[in-house]
This record gives C-alpha cells, sequence and structure tokens, in this order.
C-alpha cells in the first residue's frame, strides 16, 4: 500500500521534516536486518484521536530489543510521548498508522552489530486497512504458504525483528502472485503459525481457538490479546491450541488479526470455503466490537486509548 508522506518524523528526539528523514546507506540494519519495529494505529473518537493500545505496543518494542541485545536509548514513558507528538505535529485528527523503528545506524560493518549506533524513529501517516475494505467486510482468500515459519531457535520469534520478514515477504509474494490475499505460515512441524503479519483464529463450533503463539512460532499479538478479552466478555470460549491445515478448511468460521490488518474475515483457504464462504456471527460480533473500541464507542474498554 502505497504511503501518503506528512510533514515531519520523529528522529532521535528531533521532529525532521519528511522528505529529510534519511540514513545512510551503509547503515548496519540495511545490510544485515538487526533492528526491530512496531505497527500501531490511531483513530478518531468524539473524544479526540486516541492510540490504541500505545503502552502495549511500546512495551513490546522494548522486549524485542532486549531479545536483539540492541540498547535502547529511550524510556517507555518517552517513547509513549514521541508517538503522541508525532501525531499532534502532522494534525492527523483522523487517525493514523504510525511505524517505530529501531534500528543500527552507519559507522560499523560486519555481521557483530553491537558497536553500531542505535538510532530510533517513529513515522505516522493516514493508512486504510491493509486487506482492503473489500476483505473486511467480505473476506479474504488465503493460501497456506510452502514457506514454513522460522524455527525459534533459528530467529527469535518474540522478536518483532527488521530481518525476519523477509521470510513473511517471500510468502506473501507467493500468495499475491498465486490470486490470494494472504498466506498462512505453518511451523517447522507442519502446524499451523500465523499469517505473514497477523495472527488467525477459527471458531469451531462456537469456541474461538488459535494457536499458542509461543509453541506455534508466532509473534504474540497485541489485537490477538485485544480479541481475546472481546470474545471472552461477549460469552465466547477462546482457548490456544495447535491447529492443523485441516482445521482450517473444517471450521465453521475464521478470521485473522493484527494491527494494520484489524479484524478480517477468513473466506477461504486453499480453496476451500470456510463456513459459508462469507463472515459468520461470531466474526461478526468480535470484529464490530473491536471497531467500536478503537473509536472509543464502548467504555469497558477506554483504558486501550492514549488521547493525543
Amino acid at each position: 500500500m502505497p504511503i501518503t508522506p506528512t510533514k515531519k518524523i520523529w528522529m532521535d528526539g528531533e521532529l525532521v521534516d519528511w522528505e529529510r528523514a534519511t540514513t545512510h546507506v551503509l547503515s548496519h540494519t540495511l545490510h544485515y536486518g538487526v533492528g526491530a519495529f512496531e505497527g500501531i494505529r490511531a483513530y478518531q473518537t468524539a473524544q479526540g484521536v486516541a492510540i490504541f493500545r500505545l503502552r502495549e505496543h511500546m512495551e513490546r518494542l522494548q522486549r524485542s530489543c532486549k531479545i536483539l541485545m540492541i540498547e535502547l536509548p529511550y524510556t517507555l514513558d518517552e517513547l509513549c510521548e514521541a508517538a503522541k507528538e508525532i501525531v499532534r505535529v502532522n494534525e492527523l485528527t483522523e487517525g493514523c498508522y504510525m511505524r517505530p523503528l529501531v534500528y543500527l545506524g552507519y559507522g560499523e560493518m560486519g555481521i557483530y552489530p553491537l558497536n553500531s549506533p542505535v538510532n530510533t524513529v517513529i513515522a505516522a501517516w493516514p493508512w486504510g486497512s491493509y486487506l482492503g475494505d473489500h476483505g473486511v467486510a467480505n473476506g479474504v482468500r488465503m493460501k497456506i504458504s510452502s514457506w514454513a515459519r522460522h524455527h525459534p531457535n533459528s530467529m527469535p520469534t518474540a522478536s518483532k525483528t527488521v530481518g525476519g520478514y523477509v521470510n513473511s515477504g517471500l510468502a506473501k509474494i507467493e500468495a499475491v502472485k498465486a490470486g490470494y490475499d494472504e498466506a498462512i505460515m505453518l511451523g517447522t512441524d507442519g502446524l499451523i503459525s500465523e499469517c505473514t503479519g497477523e495472527n488467525i483464529f477459527i471458531v469451531r463450533g462456537g469456541k474461538l481457538i488459535s494457536p499458542p503463539p509461543s509453541e506455534a512460532g508466532a509473534l504474540t499479538g497485541i489485537t490477538l490479546s485485544s480479541i481475546t478479552t472481546i470474545a471472552k466478555d461477549l460469552g465466547y470460549e477462546v482457548a490456544f491450541e495447535a491447529l492443523r491445515r485441516d482445521d482450517l478448511y473444517l471450521a465453521d468460521e475464521a478470521f485473522l488479526t493484527g494491527t494494520a490488518a484489524e479484524v478480517v474475515p477468513i473466506a477461504s483457504v486453499d480453496d476451500r470455503s470456510v463456513g459459508e464462504g462469507a463472515p459468520g456471527p461470531i466474526t461478526r460480533a468480535v470484529q464490530s466490537t473491536y471497531f467500536a473500541a478503537v473509536r472509543g464507542e464502548r467504555p469497558e474498554y477506554a483504558s486501550w486509548l492514549a488521547h493525543v
């Protein structure tokens, strides 16, 4: 999806003009992929723009940096305030997508990363639905990828690592070129892990089931956490269990969750309709509640919003 430029990007504590927010071609992360990032959304609410689960995202960024042994030079509070500042200065009153990135900059070359300078940036711009409005409304076509998700002893799957997304990119290319909207990735054990940038739920017998992230080699999603809470509040049972690909084929409903994608029904997997091939009632219930929560229309989830 194309990016719509805004006025400023927060770079290492300063507000820099969008077109001047550049880095050197010999920056370490560009060559070796050691870096961490987040994706965050802000939404328009009746009380003004609010960032959804801001603190939880920045906490995960801190955890990613710890796993990668990157010394993040900003505190949690400083990162949260910087995120609010970049929304304010760019006057993104109707909401936006945000990209915090911690990367290793110019000064060292070679595999060993820890002598490189650490740079931190936060950008924000208007961005629509990642899988399209049609997908959100009607469901998306999914393909099981031939690319396996990382084994946790090959890549730290609890970290949102820059270089780790080569794996996702290859799976996404394969799916799109084959005529699908998104890919589902299996772990090296052949069990369902996650999508290229989203977690996955199925509905079976009225129960929501998702692969356990730590065992499946999936990132523990913040949207996954939100949907788990919402589903339980709506009276549905939620379980984390290992899933095979045929569990997807035989599911009553299925949907994916992620900050960029939000909550998207799955219409089919490998050309097999999921349920009736259209969003089911439980998917609709959790999806509509989620969209109400992010827009400040559900007071029980008000603590998830950081007003700018």
